[in-house]
C-alpha cells in the first residue's frame, strides 16, 4: 500500500507502529477508532473491526466517489 501512492495526502489510521511508514510514504496518521478518506476505510487494530465494519458498509451504499472515477 505504502509503495503504490495511494495514502499520499490522505488521513489513515493505522497500528501506531506503522505511523513513521505512513508518513514516509506521504500519508497523514491520525489516532481514531476507524476513518474515512474519499473511500478508503482504515481502523487501528482488530479491537475497531465492529465500527470499520459499520463503516465499511456505509462506504458500499455510497458507491463509488469522484476522485476514485477519475482515477478509475
Amino acid at each position: 500500500m505504502f509503495e503504490t501512492g495511494i495514502v499520499d495526502g490522505r488521513r489513515v489510521i493505522s497500528f501506531p507502529s506503522l505511523r513513521t511508514d505512513i508518513q514516509n510514504a506521504g500519508g497523514i496518521w491520525v489516532d481514531q477508532q476507524v476513518r474515512v478518506d474519499n473511500g478508503l476505510v482504515t481502523s487501528r487494530s482488530p479491537a475497531d473491526l465492529p465500527a470499520f465494519c459499520d463503516k465499511m458498509v456505509e462506504e458500499f451504499a455510497e458507491g463509488r466517489h469522484v476522485r476514485q472515477m477519475a482515477t478509475a
